[in-house]
């Protein structure tokens, strides 16, 4: 279970996350949405323990972020990961593994069918200099679950993918549901948000406007046309406030 409980951050005296609190159940898929600047990249940078909170605590299975517990159970992909580009895609994924004590010992073997099921086991071995931004991204989801993680963290996994990439790591989270994987991300595509999740967090200028039931936020409209009516109610108090 992740827990946040009146969680703050704050750069340079100005709020990011402002007393959050928020609870994801063990194996469900999250959507944690906002307009740009809302926060949520801080959120998950907090969560996966690459950055501290000023106040409030957050526990993911009851341990700290930065535990080393923690660190063994989460994988993360970034919105904009960072890739040697000299190496091949293998040879970046079995580094990322063996920061790990779960997949130290992976097999090549072992490495290479977490590249088929991302789709690009065919340039295993071709520098990633030579990848699209299409195929980057599906190498981010790889090294984000090398170590079998319980907890996965992605920011914006769907950013720079067609359609069919689209539909095959929509087809891969569901898969990790099913193992009983805990998914936890954010996404400005909110069509597939509303297909794959199936409890939402939305925040804005660091605060909770909702957490819960996709369906019930709904409410019979599309998650879109239910967000952006929510975000500009959240606009409107605000200015009303000033």
């Amino acid at each position: 279970m992740i827990e946040i409980r009146n969680v703050r951050k704050s750069y340079e005296g100005n709020p990011v996350v402002d007393d959050l609190s928020l609870t994801v159940k063990t194996g469900s898929v999250f959507g944690f949405l906002g307009p740009n600047g809302a926060g949520k990249t801080t959120t998950i940078k907090m969560l996966v323990g690459l950055v501290r909170a000023d106040g409030g605590t957050i526990k993911i299975d009851g341990h700290e972020p930065h535990d080393t517990p923690s660190r063994e159970q989460i994988g993360f992909m970034p919105e904009d990961p960072y890739f040697y580009d000299r190496l091949t895609g293998m040879e970046f994924l079995m580094f990322c593994g063996q920061l790990f004590k779960k997949s130290y010992r992976k097999t090549e073997n072992e490495y290479g069918e977490i590249l088929k099921l991302v789709g690009i086991y065919d340039a295993a071995n071709h520098a990633i200099a030579t990848y699209s931004k299409g195929m980057k991204q599906r190498l981010g989801f790889a090294q984000a679950i090398v170590n079998d993680p319980a907890h996965v963290f992605l920011d914006e996994p769907l950013d720079g993918l067609d359609p069919i990439g689209r539909r095959e790591i929509k087809g891969i989270i569901k898969k990790l549901h099913g193992d009983g994987k805990t998914i936890f991300f954010n996404s400005h595509v909110l069509g597939d948000v509303e297909e794959i999740c199936h409890e939402i967090g939305i925040i804005h200028r660091g605060k909770l406007v909702y957490a819960g039931d996709v369906k019930q936020f709904c409410n019979g409209r599309t998650l879109e046309e239910q967000f952006v009516t929510a975000i500009e109610q959240e606009r409107n108090s605000s200015m009303l406030t000033l």
